[in-house]
């Protein structure tokens, strides 16, 4: 039945500012059409050049010079030996990690040194103590572009599929020899690394009806990689916040996959954005870098999982305008290479506050979630329902309509009459509040900021207890999430 996700809305206009009402139905127990909700929804994809400088220094890389568009570039070329990937005994305990190996090179002896180098520093005893597990390697990455003439690894006249399906598994033939992989080893493969929708031909059913699972290797392969950006700034072109802040943008982004994410799980695994961020290219200045930006962050992350997305690894390196984190001490501007009056020490940057609001809604308990998005009629407003032992446990409500400082009229806000197949009582309410979308700082969660020296919450926690029956606002550029009694 489709109308209990109808939602109605009615508008109201006052001098001071603009209220829209909403009457929101929301389901009390798990709907037919609802998503598991991996606990790591939120993860890190971090450009591998600049990788130790999120542990330490301890590799050779040839630079490349900054440019205005490109204040931090990625390395020409990277030389590595086992200590490039024993920096994993730097990470926290029990994180899980995906390692990428070389496949654009054509050459099986280098991504076997690798995988065997990768293995090695696993096998080393304060990663076995501290937890830390390699789930995942990759043969390659976007290896559609790799026909491209920008790319050049491949013929492009003849790459395709049919030709990569039997290069991949050559090189996941000789890996698995090599550092002995078998079906009760922990490390899988992930498959797949496509940039970009059915870029040059590539797609999760041409590479599975070219055999790709069919295989010991492919037998190994439990999850499809797939790579996307909102849009791009390599050529320096500009960009409305407010277009990233989209939501019908957002969803567009993300439904494209809806195919091979349906090709994919009917195999039995797992389908993940295993690169992606706003804009391509390391973003774009104030708009990537901005509040505005954790707004459209978290909402794509939740969209994603509402359409059986696993993971969202949203992309870093180092200067880059859209890390949630800066690992190092800056000395030129993100936004255009220019020289800083004086070093910025390491900090987070607004998109932070979604993986902190992601992961507090996803919550510790090992019970299972699920997660649906609600049919928003509202333009400006997306909002999630989540159920943790098919019981409501949270709803979540974005208002991504972009509010400037000083702006006129003054900030609107929706006022959500949220209406339920049983009885809500009262509820819990921790807003993000957010001065202006496009500030770079100042955002506190819940009444408190991670910006701090040591990136710990700081300040004093503020929730609202609400009676539910006299509508929850949410302002322009705010999250509100709500945490529902037992029902």
């Amino acid at each position: 039945m489709l109308f209990p996700y109808l939602l109605l809305f009615a508008q109201s206009a006052s001098s001071a500012n603009v209220t829209v009402a909403l009457d929101v139905f929301i389901p009390t127990r798990p709907p037919p059409t609802s998503q598991t909700l991996s606990p790591g929804l939120v993860a890190f994809s971090i450009e591998q050049d600049r990788w130790p400088d999120w542990a330490r220094r301890i590799d050779i890389y040839v630079p490349r010079e900054p440019t205005p568009n490109t204040p931090y570039p990625e390395a020409a070329n990277l030389t590595v030996g086992d200590g490039f990937y024993a920096l994993v005994t730097q990470l926290p305990p029990s994180t899980h990690t995906i390692f990428g190996l070389n496949f654009g090179m054509s050459n099986v002896s280098i991504a076997v040194a690798q995988a065997e180098s990768i293995t090695r520093a696993f096998r080393l005893p304060e990663v076995r103590k501290k937890g830390i597990t390699l789930d995942f390697l990759e043969i390659g990455n976007e290896i559609n572009y790799y026909g491209h003439p920008d790319v050049g690894t491949r013929d492009n006249a003849t790459w395709s599929p049919r030709e990569y399906v039997p290069q991949w598994y050559e090189f996941a033939s000789a890996i698995t020899r090599a550092i002995g992989l078998t079906g009760h080893s922990r490390t899988r493969f992930w498959g797949g690394s496509f940039g970009g929708s059915n870029t040059f031909g590539f797609t999760a059913k041409k590479i599975f009806d070219e055999g790709y699972l069919d295989s010991q290797p492919g037998a190994l392969v439990t999850a499809l990689s797939q790579h996307r950006y909102s849009g791009s700034f390599c050529q320096g072109s500009a960009s409305l916040l407010q277009e990233l802040m989209d939501k019908e943008t957002i969803k567009t982004n993300l439904t494209m996959f809806y195919e091979d994410i349906v090709e994919t799980r009917r195999r039995g695994l797992r389908y993940v954005l295993g690169e992606t961020n706003s804009y391509s290219c390391h973003g774009a200045p104030n708009v990537s870098n901005t509040a505005g930006a954790a707004l459209w962050s978290l909402t794509y992350a939740l969209a994603a999982a509402s359409i059986g997305i696993d993971q969202v690894f949203f992309h870093h390196g180092i200067g880059y305008k859209y890390n949630f984190i800066q690992p190092v001490t800056l000395n030129r501007s993100i936004l255009d290479a220019s020289p800083l009056p004086s070093p910025i020490p390491p900090h987070i940057q607004p998109g932070y506050y979604a993986a902190i609001i992601a992961g507090e809604v996803i919550g510790r308990s090992p019970e299972t979630k699920k997660i649906v998005e609600l049919q928003v009629e509202e333009k400006h407003v997306a909002g999630f329902a989540v159920y943790e032992s098919k019981r409501l446990r949270t709803a979540i409500f974005v208002n991504l309509k972009a509010y400037f400082r000083d702006q006129e009229p003054k900030r609107g806000k929706v006022k959500i009459e949220l209406y339920a197949d049983a009885g809500l009582r009262n509820g819990e309410i921790k807003r993000l509040h957010i001065g202006s979308a496009d500030d770079t700082s100042g955002l506190t969660w819940g009444g408190r900021t991670y910006e701090t020296e040591d990136g710990l919450a700081s300040g004093q926690e503020e929730v609202e207890i609400v009676d539910l029956d006299d509508g929850i606002d949410v302002w322009d550029t705010e999250v509100v999430v709500v945490s529902f009694s037992s029902q």
